[in-house]
């Protein structure tokens, strides 16, 4: 509730680069959707894919259909993330239908394959790149943030439930081939958000516990050119020496997936008995996440 106090905030919603993003996202989807997925009658999850799914049972119009399906969760988003949340959503739906309505385009292809993975690639890159300007196009996304809480399951969870009954549905209504076909169309879009909103550089948290913690650390300050953070801790412990135990530092440093074959590698040449392990991460603020280039 506090999210309502705030005021919205016109200069993050109305920037040049925002704007552009959710202009370019909204024409993708709508190539994907006009162009491959309707003439089909393939599906994507979420609301998108429950209002394909109505729109060929019913026939009504597909831009409504989006937009009436979206105004729950753009509710639920305003009043549980804030104003400037909710209106980026009601500018992205707008955006969509306006889009949907008036932007012409033809069939691109009737071959299956191709729409299953071209459709699922457009659809993709247009919500991620609606995402990476603000605001969301699929109401799922909000509903399963706002029920992660309340039932107890996590947002991926809860996605994943919501499509399965989709294509469960699309599976009766339109058949088992095509709701399989849909299933490719939508993993192949969820790929392509993943890749868009976190970028080839998905960060990775590294720790490290090692015997020679000065010298990795120089490795990875001096060399690569990385921020470390030391923690206290202890080693050993083993199951037949369980008393030896000794003082140690633990390392920690944030990499990009592409960055991490060669720190490892460059690890063990100088202690092989290093102990590392790796996990994604979201997102970073602050700090230095990246080898500042020399001039």
């Amino acid at each position: 509730m506090e999210g309502q106090k705030q005021s919205i905030n016109w200069q993050s919603i109305f920037s040049p680069k925002q704007l552009f993003l959710k202009v370019l996202g909204v024409a993708l989807s709508t190539i994907a959707i006009k162009g491959f997925m309707i003439p089909n009658h393939f599906m994507d999850g979420g609301v998108s894919g429950i209002s394909i799914l109505i729109h060929e049972i019913t026939h009504l119009p597909i831009n409504i259909l989006i937009v009436g399906f979206n105004l729950p969760f753009i509710i639920i988003g305003y009043r549980r993330f804030g104003k400037t949340f909710g209106m980026q959503m009601v500018i992205s739906t707008v955006l969509l239908g306006v889009a949907l309505t008036f932007l012409p385009f033809p069939t691109v292809t009737n071959d299956r394959l191709l729409t299953s993975i071209f459709g699922g690639v457009l659809m993709g890159a247009g919500v991620g790149l609606v995402i990476r300007g603000g605001g969301v196009l699929d109401g799922a996304e909000v509903i399963a943030l706002f029920t992660t809480k309340k039932i107890g399951l996590t947002s991926s969870e809860i996605i994943l439930f919501l499509n399965a009954l989709i294509f469960i549905s699309a599976g009766f209504a339109l058949g088992v081939e095509t709701a399989m076909y849909s299933m490719i169309t939508f993993y192949t879009a969820t790929k392509v958000v993943d890749y868009i909103v976190d970028g080839l550089e998905e960060y990775t948290a590294l720790t490290i516990i090692s015997s020679k913690p000065e010298t990795v650390k120089v490795l990875l300050v001096q060399f690569f050119g990385k921020a470390i953070t030391v923690y206290k801790g202890e080693r050993g412990y083993l199951p037949d020496s369980f008393e030896i135990r000794e003082d140690t530092d633990i390392i920690l440093t944030i990499v990009t997936r592409l960055e991490i074959l060669m720190l490892t590698e460059a690890i063990n040449e100088v202690d092989p008995k290093a102990f590392m392990f790796a996990h994604s991460i979201r997102e970073t603020k602050g700090g230095i996440v990246k080898k500042i280039k020399a001039d």
